[in-house]
C-alpha cells in the first residue's frame, strides 16, 4: 500500500490511502482505490471512491459528466471515435472517478512525445474541496512522469475563475508570454 498525505510528507491532520487492487502494480491497468482515513474532527466522514482508468465503455457515463460541469467545452473532438483514439494512443493515461457506480470525476490526459496534456478535467461539485481533484491529477501526473514527459500543460477557459484557482493551488502557472490559436481544418 502506497501512502499518500495531500502531496506533502510527514504527519498531517488529513491523510490518504493508496491501494491498488490486483497482483500486477501499473497503475495504468489495475483499479485504484482511494479511500478517506477517517479523522477526529468537526468535519468527521469517510468515503470510498475508485480512480480507475478511462476505458472507451466509459464514455457515455462521462460525457453525461462532463456535459453537467461548468467549465468544460465539449466539442467535435469529444465523440466516441475521437476519444476512443485518443485513449489508444495514450493508453492508461486518462481516468475515471466513480463512487458508488456513478461517475464523480474524470480526466483525459495525453502526451505528444514532448509535453504532456491534462483535457476535461472535472471533479463533481459536492466532491471538491477534499483532495479529489489533487489526486486524480497526481495519478495522471505520475503516468506521463513514466513516459519520460516533464512539463504538462491544461486549456482553461478565460472566464474560469474557479478552475484557475484550482490550478494555482496545485502549482501550476498562467503563461503570459504565450497564447493559444487555433484553426480547423476542414
Amino acid at each position: 500500500m502506497l501512502a499518500w498525505r495531500n502531496g506533502r510528507r510527514g504527519r498531517f491532520k488529513t491523510g490518504w490511502a493508496l491501494t491498488r487492487e490486483g497482483s500486477t502494480p501499473s497503475v495504468s491497468t489495475k483499479r485504484i482505490r482511494l479511500v478517506a482515513i477517517k479523522q477526529k474532527s468537526e468535519r468527521e466522514w469517510s468515503m470510498s471512491v475508485s480512480i480507475q482508468p478511462f476505458d472507451i465503455e466509459d464514455y457515455d457515463a462521462v460525457v453525461a459528466f462532463w456535459e453537467k460541469q461548468d467549465g468544460v467545452g465539449l466539442n467535435e473532438s469529444d465523440t466516441r471515435d475521437a476519444i476512443h483514439l485518443f485513449l489508444e494512443r495514450n493508453r492508461g493515461m486518462s481516468f475515471v472517478v466513480r463512487d458508488s457506480g456513478s461517475v464523480v470525476g474524470a480526466a483525459l490526459c495525453g502526451t505528444d512525445g514532448r509535453r504532456g496534456y491534462l483535457h476535461h478535467v472535472a471533479i463533481a461539485k459536492e466532491y471538491r474541496g477534499k483532495g479529489w481533484g489533487r489526486r486524480l491529477v497526481e495519478i495522471c501526473l505520475g503516468e506521463l512522469k513514466k513516459c519520460g514527459i516533464s512539463r504538462c500543460n491544461i486549456f482553461l477557459f478565460a472566464d474560469n475563475e474557479a478552475g484557475e484557482a484550482f490550478w494555482k493551488k496545485i502549482g501550476y502557472r498562467v503563461r503570459s508570454d504565450l497564447k493559444v490559436m487555433q484553426c480547423v481544418l476542414d
